[in-house]
């Protein structure tokens, strides 16, 4: 039999610690968060903010946290399905919706602080609702990389939903019956491309106007039915059993009375 000589020890194994949950699942990159929450020692335990945003399929979340020991603590938060509260009720997960989040956001934050009189994205909402986030142009819609340049116009363009207008023009023309499929909820809503920038401008004011979110009453909770028995607390087991023991005492009365 060939001698194979063991790459990994017992000691190695016994030793084996295994990495963060979040590093496992690939949520976190901790060598980019450790840089992320650094703070001088010099601050004293002030709060770092920074700005985070996470986009799915159906929306986006956008967030002003800071790191604690006891946890990450979120200043504040705006959500793309609040926007339809301002006005805009279809396409929460493109390049104009997270700039009205952002924007939103940003107007929150500075509400909460009461400084929203003094400052007038995502980032770019966020930006340009007044928050001072560092970044660089060349992650804006509009920016190329032959002129090094970021055209402001179809920068506008994107932040006003102009790209959204310009596909919806083109299937109009070109596949009616796919413009009908995939722009059915904007047409039940009797956007067009004609109105689409006037309606991210009505969105805008709205929400510099009132940027705290309103709370939807939800309706109370049916009753479900119990399929095992409900647990009872002290007092009723207590009286439950006080009353077994008098009827118990009641019957042997009875008998003896026969």
């Amino acid at each position: 039999m060939v001698f194979v000589k063991a790459q990994k020890s017992r000691a190695y194994f016994k030793r084996f610690q295994v990495k963060y949950k979040r590093r496992r699942e690939g949520k976190t990159d901790y060598r980019a968060r450790i840089r992320l929450i650094n703070q001088d020692k010099n601050k004293y335990n002030t709060p770092k903010y920074r700005f985070v945003v996470r986009f799915s399929n159906k929306g986006i979340v956008a967030q002003i946290t800071s790191a604690s020991i006891a946890g990450d603590m979120v200043l504040a938060a705006a959500y793309s399905h609040e926007l339809p509260q301002y006005g805009l009720e279809v396409g929460l997960a493109n390049y104009a919706a997270a700039y009205c989040t952002g924007l939103l956001l940003a107007r929150r934050v500075l509400k909460k602080l009461e400084m929203d009189t003094e400052y007038e994205g995502n980032v770019e909402g966020a930006l340009d609702g007044g928050l001072d986030i560092p970044h660089s142009e060349k992650r804006f819609a509009g920016y190329t990389k032959e002129s090094k340049q970021l055209d402001a116009d179809v920068h506008r363009k994107y932040v006003f939903g102009g790209h959204v207008a310009a596909y919806m023009t083109t299937l109009m023309e070109d596949e009616p019956e796919k413009y009908q499929s995939h722009f059915s909820e904007y047409i039940k809503r009797g956007i067009t491309p004609d109105t689409m920038e006037e309606l991210y401008k009505k969105v805008h004011a709205n929400i510099r106007a009132d940027p705290i979110g309103k709370k939807v009453a939800k309706p109370a909770p049916k009753e479900r039915k119990r399929f095992n028995l409900k647990k009872l607390t002290y007092e009723e087991r207590r009286a439950k059993l006080i009353e077994r023991l008098n009827s118990l005492n009641d019957a042997a009365d009875e008998e003896d009375d026969e």
